[in-house]
C-alpha cells in the first residue's frame, strides 16, 4: 500500500512511517519543519528510516495547494493518507486562531479535494480528545455533539471531523476520524507534559501542576495509538469518528510521582488554577475501536513512562 503520512516527521508521525514501512507499505512522509518546536528535533525523528528505500521525504505545507496538487501527480495518487500535519497544543492555539485555521481546517481540505480527485480509497485524520471540552459525560464516547471546544486548536480539529462527513456524503470519501488521548512516548514533543516534566526534573526547574494535580488525562503510549492508526488505514469504513485512547485516566500528582521515582528527584511545583482552556478530565471509552479496529492498548503508564525516561537519558546523555 502507498500511504502518504502528513506531519511525518513529528512525534506520531515519525513512530506511523516507521511501522508502515516495517510491515512492507511504501510511504511518502511530508513535513514543513516548522519552527513550532526546534526542527532539528525533527530531522532526528526521520534519520533512522529517510534513507529506507521504500519511503521519500516531501517537505512541503498543507496550506500549498498547487505543491500537494504536483505531488499528487507526480506519485499518481496515494491508497491511504494518514493526514498528522496541524498546528498542535490546546494552549499556543488561544492567540493564534487565524494561523490554526489555516493550517488545520484550510490545509485538511486541501487534502479532501486531492483525495477526491485522485480515488484515495482511505482518508484517516488525527482529531483530538479536546474536542469534547467539558462534557459531563464519562467515559468520553464518541456520539457525543463535541459542540462547545474550548479552544482554537479543538475548535479545528471538530471543524475537520464535520468537513470530512461533508466528502464522504458527496463524494463517497472513506474517512476516520482518531480522536486521539494525550499521547506520550519517545520523541514526544517538548511543549508536551510528559516531557516537559522529565526535562524540569532533572534540571531542577519549576513544574506547574494545574489544580495541585487533581486533574486526570487518559495517558496513552505512542505505540498504542500508532497500533489504531494503522488498523484504521487498513480499513475503510465509510465515515466513523473513534477515540483512541488507555480507558485509564489517572491524576496528574500520580503521572509526575512516577516520574519522580524514575528520575530520582523531587518535583518542585507551583499550583495554579487551570486556565479556561482545560477540563478537568479525559476519559476515553474504547469500545468503538476495540469493535471496528481490534484496537487493544497494552502499555501501562508506568511501563510508558520508564520508556519515555530511557529515551530521554539516551538522547540527552543523562
Amino acid at each position: 500500500m502507498r500511504v502518504l503520512v502528513t506531519g511525518g516527521a513529528g512525534f506520531i508521525g515519525s513512530h506511523l512511517c516507521e511501522a508502515l514501512l516495517a510491515r512492507g507499505d511504501e510511504v511518502v512522509c511530508l513535513d514543513n519543519f516548522n519552527d513550532y518546536y526546534d526542527p532539528a528535533r525533527k530531522r532526528a525523528n526521520v534519520a533512522a528510516f529517510i534513507t529506507h528505500p521504500r519511503c521519500s521525504l516531501v517537505e512541503a505545507d498543507v496550506r500549498d495547494r498547487e505543491g500537494l496538487a504536483a505531488l499528487f501527480e507526480r506519485v499518481g495518487g496515494f491508497d491511504a493518507i494518514a493526514h498528522l500535519a496541524a498546528m498542535a497544543g490546546v494552549r499556543a492555539s488561544v492567540p493564534r486562531a487565524v494561523l490554526y485555521t489555516e493550517v488545520n481546517v484550510l490545509g485538511t481540505v486541501h487534502l479532501l479535494d486531492l483525495a477526491r480527485d485522485y480515488g484515495v480509497g482511505n482518508f484517516v485524520f488525527a482529531s483530538t480528545s479536546s474536542v469534547y471540552g467539558r462534557t459531563r459525560r464519562l467515559p468520553f464516547v464518541e456520539d457525543d455533539v463535541a459542540d462547545r471546544p474550548l479552544a482554537p486548536y479543538p475548535a479545528t480539529k471538530r471543524a475537520c471531523e464535520m468537513m470530512g462527513h461533508a466528502y464522504h456524503n458527496m463524494h463517497g470519501l472513506n474517512f476516520t476520524a482518531l480522536r486521539f488521548f494525550s499521547v506520550y512516548g519517545p520523541r514526544g514533543r517538548p511543549d508536551m507534559m510528559p516531557y516537559r516534566i522529565v526535562h524540569r526534573l532533572v534540571h531542577d526547574q519549576i513544574i506547574t501542576l494545574f489544580e495541585g494535580g487533581r486533574m486526570r488525562r487518559d495517558w496513552t503510549y505512542v505505540d498504542d495509538i500508532v497500533q489504531g492508526v494503522v488498523a484504521a488505514l487498513d480499513r475503510p469504513l465509510g465515515y466513523e469518528v473513534i477515540n483512541l485512547g488507555r480507558g485509564e485516566p489517572i491524576w496528574m500528582d500520580r503521572f509526575v510521582h512516577i516520574l519522580e521515582a524514575l528520575v530520582g528527584k523531587k518535583a518542585r511545583l507551583e499550583t495554579p488554577p487551570a486556565p479556561a482552556s482545560e477540563p478537568p478530565v479525559t476519559y476515553a471509552d474504547i469500545g468503538k475501536a476495540r469493535r471496528l479496529l481490534d484496537y487493544c492498548p497494552t502499555t501501562s503508564v508506568e511501563e510508558g513512562l520508564a520508556r519515555l525516561w530511557a529515551w530521554y537519558q539516551a538522547e540527552m546523555g543523562v
